[in-house]
């Protein structure tokens, strides 16, 4: 498997520090708001990668933070805590927020099926670690005290800048414009460690400390947590691109500084979902949730069909129109799948290892997911029966998660429910897949039968109107969606 790691810009095989067993972390939500669509594609690809790695027969151990506590609204150290935030705007407590929008994460990954982490350790949970690894810092002499907060110190390391070339003379404080300075830092990338309520007085969570009563900054909560649950040595670690710089940078900076070796090797960013207007985007007020997307009458899996067609790497733009492709493209793989006979012969055993190993070449080449869903088109133009296609659409499915075999049967089961109710309306309906459609051409049929003309002329125009053309035939009345 070759993976493209953003700390060396290359694509390399994928190695681990214990052959058979991959140590991976994922940075978790915080949890002030619902994730919008663009947080949730990064997750499906952290997804897709995790089942990946468990298709080739590697044991995984993934771990996940839930950021509870101490990340601020600017990623500088600057700003409101955006838990405060949260429960400022909805009249609750920190905590309260935080349960429902965790709550609200796992259920928005359940409909994309989006795999539980083996781990998921909120921040709060963990504030002993994180003092004693801030103290360590300080032992070690990376980190100092300063304005009754503790600071790491940059200038300490011989290169700080990991993901992306700067010129070290930006380590200097107020070096750029537009950033904002610190007074108690003593060069301008130096991020907290620990802050104390000399900084701010109203800040809903505090802890005792050696240095004073406090939180603790953002970026060691991943660290502190990645070294109790996936120990000294880490393989895998993800996140959205945007926390290259500077968390992923700094979560590096304090690790391999309080370890004494090297940490992490990998490093797998996500890129943004953009819309034509820019990034999506919280503060910036574009962001979509999966709900409105329910709402609007889309399939969660359609946006995750919707992910995979396109390269982690590469920015996805967002429009209601590749959204509507997307969905009409899920649902006419689903009424294939659907039209497949099971049982209908023994499984060619051989034709399911050869496709296999086929998808995990595609696949396991820098995770090409459109490779992966052109290997199920594929595989249902094989020349086998129908009951080896449904196996090899299973097999594939372990890593696309796009519920193929499980909507194929529902659909299957729907339609010979819909050819046995011929009978006592004297009608029947065949589309592509979707009940809330048949359902209005079910009713539509009905109101003829009626002689409620208006009605069914009605139902016809607001059909046509969503993209759905109807005919008539002698004996039923079928639909599709217009290309």
């Amino acid at each position: 498997m070759y993976l493209y790691n953003s700390a060396t810009h290359k694509k390399a095989p994928f190695v681990t520090h214990t052959p058979g067993r991959v140590e991976m972390y994922t940075c978790g939500p915080t949890v002030y708001h619902f994730a919008h669509i663009g947080n949730l594609r990064s997750y499906i690809m952290e997804d897709v990668l995790e089942k990946l790695l468990r298709y080739e027969g590697l044991e995984v151990n993934r771990v996940m933070n839930i950021t509870d506590v101490g990340h601020l609204s600017s990623d500088a150290d600057t700003g409101e805590d955006k838990m405060l935030m949260g429960a400022k705007r909805e009249h609750k407590s920190v905590m309260e927020i935080a349960q429902f929008y965790t709550d609200a994460f796992f259920a928005d990954c359940r409909k994309l099926n989006i795999k539980t982490p083996d781990t998921v350790q909120p921040a709060t949970g963990l504030i002993p670690e994180f003092i004693e690894m801030v103290q360590g810092l300080l032992d070690k002499g990376y980190a100092y005290v300063a304005g009754g907060n503790v600071y790491f110190d940059t200038s300490k390391l011989r290169r700080y800048h990991i993901f992306f070339d700067h010129d070290e003379s930006d380590l200097q404080v107020g070096v750029r414009e537009g950033v904002e300075e610190d007074g108690n830092k003593r060069n301008k990338n130096d991020f907290v460690l620990w802050f104390t309520k000399s900084k701010f007085e109203d800040q809903a969570l505090k802890w005792d400390s050696p240095w004073g009563v406090g939180y603790p900054g953002w970026h060691i909560e991943c660290s502190a947590i990645s070294l109790k649950y996936n120990g000294e040595y880490l393989d895998l670690h993800c996140g959205g691109i945007d926390n290259a710089f500077p968390h992923h940078t700094n979560e590096i900076a304090q690790s391999e500084s309080y370890l004494g070796h090297p940490w992490c090797p990998q490093w797998f960013h996500v890129h943004h979902l953009v819309t034509p207007e820019g990034k999506m985007s919280k503060s910036k007020g574009k962001a979509l949730i999966l709900t409105t997307l329910e709402e609007e009458g889309y399939d969660p899996l359609s946006y995750r069909f919707f992910c995979l067609q396109s390269h982690y790497r590469k920015a996805l733009v967002f429009t209601w129109e590749n959204l509507d492709n997307a969905q009409g493209a899920y649902r006419k793989l689903i009424a294939r799948a659907a039209a497949l006979k099971p049982g209908d012969g023994p499984v060619d055993e051989a034709v399911l290892k050869a496709q296999r190993e086929k998808f995990l070449q595609a696949v396991g080449n820098d995770l090409n997911t459109s490779l992966g869903i052109t290997a199920v088109y594929d595989a249902l133009k094989l020349p086998a029966n129908d009951a080896t296609k449904l196996a090899v659409l299973d097999d594939f499915d372990r890593v696309l998660g796009l519920d193929l075999t499980k909507k194929a049967a529902a659909k299957r089961a729907e339609d010979a429910k819909a050819a046995a109710s011929t009978d006592a309306s004297g009608f029947t309906v065949t589309g592509e897949g979707d009940p809330a459609i048949d359902a209005l051409v079910l009713r539509r049929a009905e109101a003829k039968k009626a002689k409620n003309f208006a009605e069914a002329d009605r139902i016809r125009d607001d059909l046509r109107a969503r993209g759905i053309e109807l005919t008539d035939t002698p004996t039923g009345t079928t639909w599709k969606t217009r290309s």
